[in-house]
């Protein structure tokens, strides 16, 4: 297995802990096939997925300039992208290149839609986002990963501009599915726990330069955390 990582494109320029901690999930396209369809996105968040991509939603204004930090399994993508609008540009980037080939063959009905193979800590444009959005991405990278993505996104947002954060968040002590998570955090996802410990402003370097909002779902499960840059 390592010898064909070595030589296959689907590994080339793909961080080291991505392919220790998740190959199975986002880099390998044998199982990426496999997972990648709304089914399998409901059952992995106990049938809230389309209420969470509602909540994402609910941020973005159609006919506005979108940049969403990576690619997300079942139609999430193609629900933001007709919600933008031809009137408005959606950027997607993922660092994988499976995730990449999935983004391009499920957008190319949207002709705003332009798909980046880059790193969501690392992107920049020309271009300043009226909504930046991610969608479980960081309970998937380390706590150093994180800061720099958080603030990558804060960084390339317009002056009216709003970050939008979809993730999971500490459930309350009586939900039954905070146990399952328990499990599945310490066996598959060793990156997730921080998510419960510690609020996403806590990952800006300038944070009190934006006011923070947190609205809470399926008993503190999940959240949608938004931030905005505040009027001078």
């Amino acid at each position: 297995m390592k010898s064909d990582r070595l030589t296959s494109p689907y590994y080339q320029g793909v961080p080291d802990y991505m392919i220790e901690v998740y190959d199975w999930a986002y880099v390998n396209p044998k199982w990426v096939h496999r997972l990648d369809h709304k089914l399998v996105v409901w059952i992995l968040l106990f049938g809230n997925a389309q209420r969470l991509i509602q909540a994402y939603l609910d941020h973005i204004k159609p006919g506005s300039k979108v940049w969403q930090v990576a690619h997300v399994y079942g139609n999430q993508v193609k629900q933001v992208a007709a919600h933008v609008g031809s009137q408005g540009q959606f950027d997607l980037t993922d660092v994988t290149p499976i995730q990449v080939e999935r983004a391009r063959s499920k957008l190319v009905a949207y002709p705003h839609a332009n798909i980046h193979r880059s790193d969501a800590a690392l992107f920049g444009s020309s271009t300043k986002y009226d909504a930046i959005g991610s969608f479980f991405l960081l309970h998937e990278v380390p706590d150093d990963r994180k800061r720099l993505i958080v603030n990558n996104i804060l960084e390339n947002l317009s002056d009216n501009g709003k970050a939008i954060f979809i993730d999971y968040h500490r459930p309350a002590l009586w939900h039954p599915v905070r146990q399952i998570l328990n499990i599945v955090n310490t066996l598959l996802e060793p990156f997730a726990r921080s998510m419960w410990d510690h609020d996403i402003s806590c990952f800006a370097n300038r944070a009190d330069e934006f006011i923070w909002s947190k609205q809470t779902y399926f008993g503190g499960v999940y959240q949608c955390t938004t931030a905005t840059r505040r009027i001078v």
